[in-house]
Formats: structure tokens, C-alpha cells, sequence
């Protein structure tokens, strides 16, 4: 396959000024930088707000004050090495620690950090603790990106998964439809093991996460067409964020290009307090508004999407935000609160549900199933250099 050239250095890009290229220095000491030639050619170097660039290129914002590392305490849902199992009938695999490109307001950033190991290659602890709860019916691959990984090390996992009876769903979180398409629509090998197990009574699901319409390229739409043919199921999911896609006509031409190439419109996510991702804030009420503004402009198939908040204690769905109020329910639940309705206070600058006056009444804060996991919260907010282990795509 002809792939993209990887950049994992900032002076590479010559397109950004030296100058500027000094002060991000700093910022890819922190946080892992890396992109390829293929998604840096979507970008307008004219246009310094650029969606695509502050997608990708780091901003000095990252290094102001703000969140947390893991900002939905994920380190209290491993029940097994790279296994989280926080819904009743969902785990996660976490079984890469590499993406096609490292987006700026990734919400686990820490998994890149190279102190932090959460990702396993070894999937196989993961696999049996599944094994050993028929109560879990879908499990999601995630990472890092999945399908960053060989087909080989895919098809294991796949066909270990479709060994277990009572696993009927298969999903696969992945940005490489839009950050490197060609891997997909060019690798028959992926297809055809997409084809062997995505079947009438056991499909299986990729989960894109495209941010902005203009990632919908005529590759992006290759890839699209290729997972369709192959028997997946393709929908998306992306957080609503400031300086990217906080536009209504941009959130509404998403789930237009979407709906147009058969990707069913999942979530839009409020941003998560993550560590370094300041700039990308809205609150509460201008996501809301963004959104409703978006659904407006578009039909009842772009108007499918739900907007939530991957909070600690569950899925939390925002109904309406309107005169101080914010009107939420539980669309999944740690505890088994789902449908749980509720109405708080919404201050003007609340970003998300800790924000809320009266939120702590609602949920307790989880305790850790295993030891294994480190609390990367409690870890120093600058990673600790070592040298970096192998990869899990490797």
C-alpha cells in the first residue's frame, strides 16, 4: 500500500514559521506530536484559524492550567489489564497506543504519555475476563486507534471475540477513515476480514470520528464505501469543540456529508476537562445552541444525533439548556441510573456536569476495580522521560 509519510517532529513543517515552530517546541514536550502528508494537505496554511490545522498543530494553549489528565477517571473502570468494563453489557479493549495523528484535544492524551502503559498488546487478559461475563454482549476496540494496527494482530482479536458466544457486537473506534484512508480502501486484507465476521446476525460497527466536513474527502469517502461493501456498519461521534467545529453551518454540513455517505450521526460530545485542552472549551450553553442551531438546518437523519457528556459516572444526554436551566438524563449509567432525569442550576460559564450546582447529589465518585492501572491523576503533570516502549502496533 502507498501510506502517508508520518511527521512526528514540528520542524518538519516547514508551512509554519521557524518562529513559531521554536514556541511549539515546548508544547510537543509535553504532549506526543504526530500527524502525516496526507491529512496535513487538507489544511489552508492562508488561513491562521484554520479548523484543520488546530486539529493537528499544537497550540500554546495547551500548557495553561487546566483539567485533568484523566478527566472521566477511566482508571477506575479497568476490571482486567487493557480492559475496561464500565456499562453492564460494554467493555473496552484498549488495545493500541498509536493514532494516524494525535488529535489537540484528545481526551485520553495520557495513554502517549511514556510513562503511562494502559494500552496492552497482549490482549488476552482483556479476552478472558470477557469471556468469563456473558453479560457483556458488545465490546469495543479502542485505543489509541485500532486500525493502526496490523490486519494480522486485528484478525486475533476479531476472531478471538467472535469465539465468545455471548459477544454479538463488535465495534471499532477509529479516526483513520478521514486521517489516513487509503489504509482502509487499499488494504484487502482488512476488508476481508470485515467481511468474514460483520454478518447479517453479528455486525460489526467502526466508530469515525469526524470532526469537520472537510475531512469528507473523495478518500475519505473511498474508505466510506469500502467498510460499507465489506459489511460494516460505519456511524460518528465528535466532541463540539471551540476553533474547530463550534460553527452551526459547520456542525450542520457534517451531518449532511454524513448522512449523504451512509454514516449514521451518533454523538457530538460536550469537550471533556482534560489537561491541555483550554482552547477548545465552549460551555454547556453555547454547545447546546450550536448544535440545536445545526439540527435545524438539517433532516430528521442528521437530526438522529444525541448531544452527551462521557462523564465519570455515566452518558449524560443534554435535553435543553434554556433560562439558567440545564435539562439532562442519564443515557448510560455506572450504576444503573439510566433514564434518570434531572434539572440543575446552569451558570452562565458551566462547561460540564461538575460545573452544576447540586451535581455531586446525583453521583458518587468510583473506586478502582484493580491496582494494576496507575491513577495517571496522581502522576506528575510533566510526563517522566524514559525511553519509550514498543509500541502496541508493532
Amino acid at each position: 500500500m502507498a501510506q502517508p509519510k508520518y511527521i512526528t517532529k514540528i520542524d518538519q513543517i516547514k508551512e509554519i514559521p521557524e518562529t513559531e515552530r521554536e514556541r511549539l517546541k515546548k508544547i510537543t514536550e509535553k504532549f506526543v506530536f504526530r500527524v502525516n502528508e496526507y491529512y496535513l494537505s487538507l489544511i489552508d496554511w492562508e488561513d491562521p484559524n484554520d479548523p484543520i490545522k488546530n486539529l493537528v498543530i499544537p497550540n500554546e494553549g495547551e500548557l495553561a492550567e487546566y483539567g485533568r489528565w484523566d478527566a472521566s477517571d477511566e482508571d477506575t473502570n479497568y476490571a482486567a489489564p487493557g480492559c475496561q468494563h464500565k456499562y453492564e453489557t460494554t467493555a473496552l479493549l484498549i488495545c493500541s497506543e498509536v493514532c494516524g495523528a494525535y488529535c489537540r484535544y484528545c481526551f485520553r492524551k495520557r495513554l502517549f504519555r511514556n510513562d503511562v502503559k494502559e494500552a496492552m498488546s497482549d490482549v488476552d487478559p482483556g479476552l478472558e475476563y470477557i469471556r468469563n461475563h456473558p453479560e457483556i454482549n458488545n465490546v469495543l476496540l479502542t485505543g489509541g486507534d485500532p486500525l493502526i494496527l496490523a490486519t494480522k494482530k486485528l484478525r486475533y482479536i476479531i476472531e478471538e471475540l467472535r469465539d465468545i458466544p455471548h459477544v454479538k457486537i463488535i465495534r471499532i473506534g477509529s479516526k483513520l477513515p478521514v486521517f489516513n484512508p487509503m489504509r482502509i480502501y487499499e488494504d484487502e486484507s482488512l476488508l476481508e476480514l470485515i467481511k468474514e465476521y460483520s454478518t447479517p446476525d453479528n455486525r460489526i460497527y467502526i466508530m469515525a470520528h469526524v470532526n469537520h466536513p472537510r475531512e469528507i474527502t473523495d478518500e475519505a469517502k473511498k474508505a466510506f464505501q469500502a467498510l460499507h461493501d465489506a459489511g460494516a456498519i460505519v456511524v460518528n461521534q465528535t466532541p463540539v469543540l471551540k476553533g474547530i467545529n463550534s460553527n452551526s453551518d459547520d456542525l450542520a454540513e457534517l451531518l449532511d456529508k454524513l448522512s449523504w455517505a451512509g454514516v449514521t450521526p451518533y454523538y457530538f460530545f460536550i469537550n471533556r476537562p482534560v489537561a491541555g485542552n483550554n482552547d477548545f472549551v465552549l460551555t454547556l450553553k453555547e454547545a447546546y445552541d450550536a448544535v440545536e442551531k445545526a439540527k435545524a438546518k438539517t433532516s430528521g437523519l442528521g437530526k438522529r444525533i444525541r448531544l452527551s457528556m462521557s462523564h465519570t459516572s455515566g452518558k449524560i444526554e443534554i435535553l435543553a439548556i434554556e433560562d439558567g436551566k440545564a435539562y439532562l438524563k442519564y443515557h448510560q449509567s455506572r450504576d444503573g441510573q439510566y433514564g434518570k432525569f434531572m434539572v440543575l442550576d446552569c451558570p452562565d460559564d458551566a462547561a460540564w456536569f461538575d460545573d452544576l450546582p447540586g451535581n455531586e447529589q446525583h453521583w458518587k465518585k468510583p473506586e478502582k476495580k484493580i491496582e494494576e492501572v496507575v491513577s495517571v491523576n496522581k502522576m506528575p503533570d510533566m510526563p517522566q522521560k524514559r525511553k519509550r516502549r514498543a509500541a502496541a502496533s508493532k
